[in-house]
Parts: structure tokens; C-alpha cells; sequence
């Protein structure tokens, strides 16, 4: 993004809360140093309870500095009820986005820390100063680190998974492995390989659609958040989520539905033939897309139902593996939103021509 339109953008550090003040310290000292970077406009902190400001009032402050675009970005580490649920309805209260919206304001919903190369050598200090030791091998790491540029850290990430899943790569079919490779790339879990299921001309029939301009919909905010708008752009495509259009809330009310549920039906409304479903987190949303297909109110091109926990879950997906439509899926209870973007942002960059990117 150039630096004009960075100069219009605000960005905000959402934290849990807590009744102890070193919550709220070390988020501001994280705020403080991207504020001496000087990348964005401004940076500000919110938090979900117990401290303020709330969400809803970090934006209602930034919305008054003269922002175009304001993201956020929770400072947690890991996907979960927080960042996939909690989160973004907080972001989404009431007509907040629709308002904001009205003044020329977009709100942009970012992902968690995650696993990543930095948190791990900040991870590995902590442990050899709680021993009392001196990592020695710090100057090494930024020696290589300095050298390398991030696509040769990639491929050697790539070098390690192919060792460790080699027999599961081995017998996928060729258009299926930079899938599965990317999931595992992106989870840091061998496991994945066995647990993603890809139906035979799921790859295919996702490659072509994202070509053809397909329009993408999201269980979610939190998948949307994961996809690179520009570069769907160049295919015509557009991402959307229906979870906090007020037509959902008004569904879900009249009809007894979960908001996930009203979503979907809703989406379904507006149209999704040959389109690509992205289900990262809510198994309503799959068992009310797989009833909608059963009745043949909608046949999209592929379906990407990967979402996590322990009630639904499993069973939503094992549903969708029963459809006559392309499915890529994950068995059990383990999945996420992170999943499900892994699984679309491989798809895209074998549209673009990669086979990783």
C-alpha cells in the first residue's frame, strides 16, 4: 500500500482486559512503538472487557481522526472463541460499520499473532534467560535471517514438511499437494495431511472458478480478513460476509436461527451458484448450506468446510462429504478460519500461475 493511503489509515490493538494494569501496559507499549514507526495514521488500543476503551469506543474515537480505513488486530495468539466469535461481533454491534461506512470509513478485521519465526525467537530468549543462560545462538540467527531473503525461508519450511508428510503427499494426486502443503505450513501440524479430505475435482473446480470471477462468501470476518482483496480484484471476484448484515439479525430472529445460520441463507438468497463457500468456523452455517443444496436452492462450485470445536463440528463436515458438490473438508473436531484461508489462498495462487504465495 503506498504511503498516501497509509496516511489514512488507523489501526487499533484489540486486547482481552483485565482488572491487573499490566494488561493494559504492555498493549500500550506495544502501541507506542508502531507509533514511533510512523507507518499508520494513528494507533490506539481497545479491549474486549474489564478495561477501556471498549471496541466500540476506539472506533467511535478513531473515526474522528480523519481516517479512510480503520484495521484491527488482536494482540492473542492463537485463533479461538475471542478472535473468531467474540471479536467481530464486538466490531459489528449495532449499526457501527453500516454508519461508519455512510462517512466513507472501512473497517478491516485483521488476524491474531499466530505462529510465526519472530514469536519464536522471542520465545526461545525467554527460556535461556529463565535459565540464566545466554542464547548463543541469536547472532547466528539474525546473521541468516539478514541473508535470506523470505523466499528462501519458505522453501526451506516446504524442504521440512515435504520430510515429515512425504508419505501422505506421496499418495494425494498432484493438484492436491500444494493444499495440503499449505495447510501444514500455515498450522505447523503434520496432522493436517491426514485429516484434510479433498474430493477429486475439488482443485479444479475452485482453480476455475476463482478465474472465472466467482463470487466468494464467508462464514466469518475472520476468513474475509485472510484473503487479499487486490488480488482477487484481478479476476473480477469479490469476498463477502453476511454474518453482521442487519437482514441476517432480522432472519435469524423471525426464523429461530443461529446468525451463522441466518447468514448462509441469506447469501444463498442473493446467490451462489458457482460460487466458492468458505466455512472456517460456524457448523451451522455448513448444515444450512448442505440442507439449502439438498432442496436445490444452490449448487456452487466448491465448498471449504473446515470449521473448529467440539459440538457440530465433525458432524457438519461429514455432511458436506455427502453433497454431489466439490468439497475440500477437515475430519474430527479440528479446523479454524485459518484453515479455511490457507485452503483459498492456495487455490488463488494456482490461479495466478504459483504453486505457493
Amino acid at each position: 500500500m503506498p504511503n498516501a493511503e497509509l496516511d489514512k489509515v488507523g489501526l487499533i490493538l484489540i486486547g482481552h482486559g483485565s482488572k491487573l494494569p499490566h494488561n493494559r501496559e504492555n498493549l500500550e507499549k506495544l502501541a507506542e512503538i508502531l507509533r514511533n514507526r510512523k507507518k499508520f495514521k494513528t494507533v490506539e488500543i481497545a479491549f474486549m472487557i474489564r478495561d477501556t476503551p471498549t471496541i466500540a469506543q476506539a472506533i467511535d474515537a478513531m473515526s474522528q481522526k480523519g481516517v479512510s480505513k480503520i484495521v484491527l488486530v488482536p494482540a492473542f495468539l492463537a485463533p479461538g472463541v475471542h478472535t473468531t466469535q467474540e471479536i467481530p461481533e464486538l466490531i459489528g454491534v449495532k449499526e457501527k460499520e453500516p454508519q461508519l461506512k455512510a462517512h466513507g470509513i472501512e473497517l478491516v478485521y485483521g488476524e491474531p499473532l499466530g505462529s510465526d519465526e519472530r514469536i519464536a525467537d522471542i520465545l526461545e530468549e525467554k527460556a535461556f534467560k529463565a535459565i540464566g543462560q545466554e542464547n548463543k545462538k541469536d547472532t547466528e540467527v539474525v546473521d541468516a535471517y539478514s541473508v535470506s531473503e523470505a523466499g528462501k525461508i519458505v522453501d526451506k519450511s516446504m524442504m521440512l514438511i515435504r520430510e515429515a508428510i512425504g508419505p501422505e503427499l506421496a499418495k494425494a494426486p498432484k493438484d492436491q499437494v500444494p493444499v495440503i502443503e499449505r495447510v501444514v505450513h500455515t498450522t505447523a501440524d503434520p496432522e493436517f495431511a491426514k485429516l484434510l479430505v479433498i474430493s477429486k475435482d475439488a482443485v479444479q473446480s475452485g482453480v476455475a472458478a476463482i478465474k472465472a470471477g466467482a463470487k466468494v462468501v464467508t462464514d466469518v470476518k475472520m476468513v474475509k480478513a485472510g484473503i487479499n482483496d487486490a488480488r482477487l480484484k484481478k479476476f473480477g471476484s469479490k469476498i463477502s460476509t453476511y454474518m453482521n448484515d442487519e437482514r441476517t439479525m432480522n432472519l435469524a430472529k423471525s426464523e429461530s436461527l443461529t446468525r451463522s445460520a441466518a447468514a448462509m441463507r441469506l447469501a444463498i438468497k442473493d446467490g451462489l451458484d458457482g460460487a466458492i463457500i468458505l466455512i472456517g468456523n460456524a457448523p451451522t452455517a455448513a448444515f444450512e448450506l448442505a440442507d439449502q443444496i439438498k432442496k436445490g436452492k444452490v449448487k456452487p462450485a466448491l465448498i471449504v468446510a473446515v470449521p473448529v470445536g467440539f459440538v457440530g463440528a465433525a458432524e457438519s463436515k461429514e455432511v458436506i462429504a455427502k453433497l454431489p458438490v466439490p468439497f475440500i473438508i477437515t475430519r474430527g473436531r479440528k479446523g479454524g478460519s485459518t484453515i479455511a484461508v490457507a485452503v483459498f489462498n492456495s487455490l488463488l495462487s494456482m490461479a495466478e500461475g504459483k504453486a505457493y504465495g
